[in-house]
């Protein structure tokens, strides 16, 4: 079995821990790529006699990282990396976008593309009269080739020429752009809840695993909704970001 070799710098004379400067330079491995998910570490006692550390303090700075979701214990396996969990910014971008940036391998699988007559609250949210047609979309994105959200978004009919394979092949708003139609302001709620039973199959999770919810609600410079969109997170890998301002 093969098993993935970590080397550390540790500074001995630093206040900090020395199983939290193990922990903070494998975290960086594993979002590096360094550490790639499904690497398997080698034991606590091989990996404590070749930095030079106890094997409490071994066990501690990886016990650290498998609290935070990065490793897990696996009986007959050993510690193996899970996943980096992908962090996004509160901005006016995609999920697309986000991910490519972040060197993620962004994929996606579209479940369906119809068009459909409007409900009650998908009228309301795009502005357009109660059963007229809408575009309703249901894909399901991956991250490094791993199940990471499943996303539903309603478009008004005719916005764009939204394909299966171009959707698979991009993200929505690189076709919205595309279009001629820029993306100027959204409002958004983000929250959590239990995943459903579909959810969870689709996500690979556990039932009722818990997910992070995003409900976004897209206008262009015109001041139209373009784009009203109901996603789900998987929590285990994804986190929102905000960076807060002081006055």
């Amino acid at each position: 079995m093969d098993h993935s070799a970590f080397t550390a710098i540790l500074d001995r004379t630093s206040p900090v821990p020395l199983y939290f400067q193990v922990a903070q330079q494998m975290e960086q491995a594993i979002e590096s790529g360094t550490l790639p998910p499904g690497s398997r570490l080698n034991n606590e006692i091989q990996l404590a006699d070749s930095l030079g550390l106890s094997r409490p303090t071994m066990r501690r700075a990886i016990q650290y990282l498998v609290d935070k979701g990065l490793l897990v214990r696996k009986r007959g396996v050993g510690t193996q990396v899970v996943h980096a969990k992908m962090k996004r910014p509160i901005q006016l971008t995609s999920l697309y976008d986000d991910l490519a940036s972040a060197q993620q391998g962004p994929t996606t699988r579209v479940l369906s593309n119809l068009v459909e007559p409007a409900t009650d609250t998908v009228a309301h949210v795009l502005r357009v009269p109660e059963g007229s047609p809408v575009i309703r979309l249901k894909r399901l994105r991956f991250a490094c080739g791993e199940p990471l959200a499943l996303m539903r978004n309603h478009l008004p009919e005719g916005i764009a020429d939204l394909t299966t394979p171009a959707l698979e092949a991009r993200g929505l708003y690189q076709q919205l752009r595309a279009a001629g139609i820029n993306l100027r302001i959204a409002s958004q709620s983000i929250g959590a809840r239990a995943a459903t039973a579909e959810e969870a199959k689709l996500l690979d999770e556990p039932r009722r695993a818990p997910l992070l919810t995003m409900v976004r609600t897209t206008l262009d410079d015109n001041g139209r909704t373009v784009e009203y969109g109901d996603h789900v997170y998987r929590a285990s890998v994804y986190a929102f970001e905000l960076t807060l301002l002081g006055s």
